[in-house]
């Protein structure tokens, strides 16, 4: 069974209230090989919302209490997102979930590339939250884009 990021399956989640469909995602999930979750909305947060970006690091800095995630307007929604990371992880280990697809590019699902902290649309190496919690616990992520390189 895979988890898979809610945008990726048609659902509106993301901050802006749209979604990332990818057709091939939406077919595992048609054929009940993959379940869904969004990390956000796990912890408690409404769509559409303030888009938000990893500051001073990555995903793993903020797991290691060395980076923050702040929204647009400069609010800390760190603890927030450290709660989708871990209620994600809680569903990954509570059912037969051995390889996750996570939104590429998002302060919690990002693989290997996430915006830079400056909302100016400039991304960088570095994981997501939830990305960078899965990994630390051995799970299998791809982004929606190696899933598809994959096929």
């Amino acid at each position: 069974m895979i988890l898979v990021s809610s945008c990726l399956t048609g659902l509106k989640v993301r901050y802006d209230g749209n979604h990332c469909l990818v057709k091939k995602i939406e077919k595992l999930i048609k054929e009940k090989r993959a379940i869904v979750a969004c990390p956000e909305i796990l912890a408690g947060l409404s769509t559409p919302r303030e888009p938000a970006e990893i500051v001073g690091g990555n995903g793993d800095d903020v797991l290691d209490g060395k980076a923050k995630v702040i929204e647009k307007s400069g609010k800390d929604v760190t603890d927030i997102y450290i709660k989708g990371a871990i209620k994600t992880l809680e569903i990954v280990l509570n059912t037969n979930i051995n390889k996750v697809i996570l939104k590429e590019y998002s302060p919690s699902c990002g693989t290997s590339m996430i915006y830079n902290g400056e909302f100016i649309g400039k991304k960088m190496e570095g994981n997501g939250v939830t990305a960078a919690l899965l990994k630390r616990n051995g799970i299998e992520i791809l982004s929606e884009e190696q899933f598809l390189n994959s096929f």
